[in-house]
């Protein structure tokens, strides 16, 4: 099967490929969503290293999870090389549709994203919080989200919202790249600790499930060099194919939200309304929210 993606013409092997077992999508409807949603996705993937989350034979199935470039990639397929411990990693780039759509019927699933750009891999120009409930319920995460943006305000900084497709939020603070990793992961765990201080019987910053108890995980660790936080449009591989998608926080306080409220078929209608399209992705220094952070914290410790 040839799809018309961009310039280029993309094959897709085994099309009727059943991906998704209960709701019977297949390869080729995954191509054909990230067809359709590639010009929303793009501009949040070109520059970035992925990782590809693949299921070769179905959802059902265990997961690869692909950083390396094989090679029998076809050479339009853009790729970055960089350091890894003891070496290097060679990873795809999507720049492109065609790019997404190969991927698709590579049965990539899911992409990854770096949290940097491959120009200058050490610097992130996201910053990302992960909500991350103890039970699949969204109430506690709600209340985590509106809570951390209220923080972020007091910060001065501005953030986006996307539902995972899974069970939490991602909370996006995009930066302008003067920071490090360790820096940047390190200033998120001291605003997640702040904000857990606040509310230490819902919130934690524990790693250890044990630890958590029936409080919700502020997830700092993808802001780490080479972690990877799901895409936005990207499909999750759960029954009703839903898809991380972009919301308003006004969307984020709505009594019927919850993280799979879209789904491959249902986002499409949002697209030519995208909750991102018209945000300012201008970056904010790390080194000068720090500050304004200390001076609250030594504010609230009073």
């Amino acid at each position: 099967m040839d799809i018309r993606a961009g310039r280029r013409t993309v094959q897709i092997s085994r099309p009727d490929k059943v991906l998704f077992p209960d709701d019977g999508l297949t390869k080729a409807d995954l191509a054909d969503y990230y067809r359709a949603v590639a010009p929303r996705m793009l501009p949040h993937l070109r520059g970035r290293a992925l990782m590809m989350e693949r299921y070769p034979d179905g959802i059902g199935d265990r997961p690869l999870m692909q950083k390396n470039t094989p090679e029998y990639f076809p050479d339009w397929i853009r790729r970055a090389e960089l350091p890894k411990e003891g070496g290097t990693v060679v990873h795809p780039v999507a720049d492109d549709t065609a790019t997404l759509v190969y991927l698709a019927g590579q049965a990539c699933v899911t992409p990854h994203r770096w949290q940097s750009r491959v120009d200058r891999p050490e610097q992130p120009d996201r910053l990302v919080f992960d909500l991350d409930p103890p039970r699949d319920d969204f109430a506690p995460v709600r209340d985590a989200a509106l809570a951390l943006r209220a923080l972020l305000d007091e910060l001065r900084l501005r953030s986006a919202v996307m539902a995972t497709g899974s069970r939490g939020l991602h909370v996006i603070v995009p930066l302008d790249r003067s920071a490090d990793f360790d820096t940047a992961r390190g200033f998120a765990l001291d605003v997640a600790s702040l904000l857990t201080a606040r509310h230490p019987d819902t919130l934690t910053t524990a790693a250890r499930k044990q630890a958590r108890g029936n409080r919700l995980y502020l997830d700092v660790q993808r802001n780490g060099y080479a972690q990877t936080a799901v895409a936005p449009y990207a499909v999750r591989a759960r029954p009703g194919a839903p898809v991380a998608a972009p919301v308003t926080w006004s969307e984020v306080a709505e009594p019927g939200m919850n993280a799979r409220r879209w789904t491959v078929k249902s986002v499409l209608d949002r697209l030519d309304d995208d909750p991102w399209h018209d945000m300012s992705w201008r970056g904010h220094a790390v080194s000068a929210a720090a500050r304004r952070l200390e001076r609250l914290g030594a504010r609230t410790n009073r």
